[in-house]
């Protein structure tokens, strides 16, 4: 088996453990619902990086050294496979390096967030999530590690507060715990629509460190299909970088992932665009 090329190992020029951005392939697919593919997503955004461009616009994150890791060994329980990919993310926090998790279902998320909170106080660490879905299930096709129930395990697992953005398609259940509990805030894709990003856009007390999951369904489909359920009526490509941009302005940026693309063999696109939002969000951070 050929080894997965490193993350725009075209060219970049600082690639090894000194680099900023560590990348973490993450193959798992292990509780899709509707369509599936995603343990393909992480080889195919290594693949489709190669053929990205080092200035992403506004700077050179690659300034900044990307080292790409050996992929996730993704077979056996999930409880197992969120072990791993805790320990790969802490190894990753303790060399003070940026985790970049490519998923794999949004499930993968909960390994490097539980990594995130080891030893400090519940809500010290705040989650972005970008998403179509609020994946705030207690548990969904008889598991509480469905990656429909990603944000229900930070929540009260982790005890992380929690701001969704572009959310459109989500039970009955969950509608009404986003509007009981204080710790969940959200922009919806139908609000954002119709009045866009407010100036003040996450809550006052919102945690200084946070942690952003990019599940790329959160993104309307005519950017990205290639994900299992791609919901119509989301926010467009640039809107979810200018939420991005604002989100994190100022604060403390502890680690990020791009989860749930489905690659298709005759769809170049969406991979594309799954790399070079991997790119962006680096850009991103780099300028923050």
């Amino acid at each position: 088996m050929n080894r997965q090329p490193d993350f725009l190992a075209s060219e970049c020029r600082l690639t090894g453990p000194e680099a900023r951005f560590h990348v973490l392939p993450v193959p798992l697919e292990s509780t899709v619902s509707y369509g599936g593919g995603t343990a393909a997503g992480p080889a195919a955004i290594l693949e489709a990086s190669q053929q990205l461009e080092d200035w992403d616009g506004r700077s050179c994150p690659l300034d900044e050294g990307i080292h790409t890791l050996p992929a996730i060994d993704c077979r056996g329980q999930i409880e197992e496979v969120l072990t791993r990919i805790e320990r790969a993310v802490a190894a990753v926090l303790r060399a003070g390096r940026l985790p970049v998790l490519l998923g794999g279902e949004h499930t993968v998320t909960l390994g490097s967030l539980r990594a995130l909170a080891q030893g400090l106080p519940k809500g010290a660490i705040g989650l972005i999530q970008i998403d179509a879905h609020a994946d705030l299930r207690e548990s969904y096709e008889g598991s509480i590690y469905s990656h429909a129930c990603v944000a229900r395990r930070a929540l009260e697992d982790l005890g992380m507060p929690i701001f969704q953005f572009g959310v459109r398609a989500l039970s009955a259940v969950e509608a009404r715990l986003r509007n009981q509990d204080a710790r969940i805030s959200f922009l919806d894709a139908a609000t954002f629509a119709h009045n866009g990003l407010p100036a003040e856009l996450l809550p006052a007390d919102f945690p200084n460190t946070v942690y952003l999951s990019f599940d790329v369904d959160g993104l309307d489909p005519s950017v990205i299909r290639a994900t299992g359920t791609p919901v119509p009526g989301g926010p467009g490509w640039h809107d979810c970088l200018r939420f991005v941009e604002q989100a994190l302005r100022g604060r403390r940026v502890a680690g990020f992932d791009v989860v749930e693309l489905a690659p298709q063999p005759d769809d170049h696109a969406s991979s594309f665009a799954a790399a070079q939002l991997v790119y962006s969000i680096m850009g991103i951070v780099q300028r923050n």
